[in-house]
């Protein structure tokens, strides 16, 4: 089982020893480039805005040894490593990552060639998803249509009620999603929410779309197609690190390398399947040269393939409006305002 809970300053992903983990009475403050926990005022469990981490890191690892070999006799013994993938539960899954999951689906599983590693994964994951009730400062999950009610991919989904008007205990309501998810209600005997209850449910997701941090532009796609060649680009190269944070923390991003290992005795060698980014100079280095040289290019291949190429390749957009890209930046560029500035400075509205 896999939740959030509290670690070093920050909410993190990691195994659940049990429920005491989750971070209950705790809350997060995010803004560009800021993010810090503050105590809330009342126990509500799930009453934070996610971190830095995404549930990508359960289904498609960081770091994935792809085979092994050992010297033996004149040559060597390769051999595969299957990756068992062990049966767990996501728990605390907000609506933003919930559609980066299923979008990490269209380009794992669909097509001709099948990530079986990831295949096994989401195989053997069930997934409780918690609406959010207080939307953080840089999200933008509801003008992307991501949230802050969680979509279909669920098994189960809960709605945290009680715990931010002084109840002495309160409650969730539960919405049921898969098969799977029925069988677990049905083990735990929950009793039916009244009419009451899911108004209050619908109450709570009412009030986090309606004071959600950031929009983005409806038109984005267009704005950054037709504004390719935009004096913008400089604009935003001259704050931008190229640090790679916004892809390292994008629950959709999905690039990887490969590199091959070996020991000091020369014979045990491995191969390995990394994250990588499209911001690492290296990334773009095709036959004795590097396509991607400056920051204005880097910055324009991600900001673009996110919100309007990726419509191309899978057919809908690889942004979820989760602001993690906004609150993890060093210098705070924000997305949603650089897709403004462009439309403006363009004379695409």
């Amino acid at each position: 089982m896999y939740g959030p809970q509290v670690r070093d300053g920050a909410i993190v992903i990691d195994r659940l020893s049990d429920a005491a983990a989750l971070p209950q009475g705790w809350a997060s403050e995010q803004e560009g480039g800021t993010y810090r926990l503050r105590r809330r005022d009342d126990a509500a469990v799930f009453g934070y805005v996610h971190g830095a981490d995404s549930w990508k890191k359960l289904l498609h690892p960081a770091q994935l040894r792809l085979w092994s070999a050992r010297r033996e006799g004149g040559g060597f013994v390769v051999q595969a490593d299957d990756d068992p993938a062990e049966r767990f539960a996501l728990i605390g899954v907000r609506g933003c990552d919930l559609r980066a999951i299923a979008i990490q689906d269209r380009v794992f599983l669909d097509g001709e060639h099948v990530d079986a590693v990831y295949q096994a994964r989401r195989r053997n994951a069930f997934i409780v998803a918690v609406d959010c009730a207080e939307p953080g400062g840089t999200c933008f999950c509801a003008s992307m249509g991501t949230g802050p009610a969680a979509g279909p991919g669920y098994d189960l989904a809960l709605t945290e009620l009680g715990a931010t008007n002084g109840e002495a205990q309160h409650r969730f309501v539960v919405r049921i999603g898969s098969e799977r998810g029925q069988a677990t209600a049905d083990r735990l005997h929950l009793p039916e929410a009244n009419a009451d209850e899911v108004r209050d449910a619908t109450a709570v997701t009412d009030a986090a779309r309606a004071h959600m941090g950031r929009t983005m532009p409806p038109n984005a796609r267009e704005v950054l197609l037709a504004n390719r060649e935009s004096p913008h680009w400089d604009e935003v190269a001259k704050r931008c690190l190229t640090c790679g944070n916004c892809t390292m923390v994008c629950p959709t991003c999905f690039c990887t390398t490969v590199e091959d290992t070996t020991d000091l005795s020369g014979d045990i060698a491995e191969r390995w399947r990394l994250w990588d980014s499209c911001y690492t100079f290296e990334f773009s280095y095709v036959v004795g040269d590097t396509v991607r040289k400056s920051a204005p290019a880097r910055y324009r291949h991600w900001i673009s393939h996110k919100l309007a190429t990726w419509h191309d390749q899978f057919g809908e957009s690889g942004c979820v409006g989760c602001g993690r890209c906004i609150t993890w930046c060093p210098v705070a560029i924000d997305i949603t305002a650089e897709v403004a500035a462009l439309a403006e400075t363009g004379g695409k509205a």
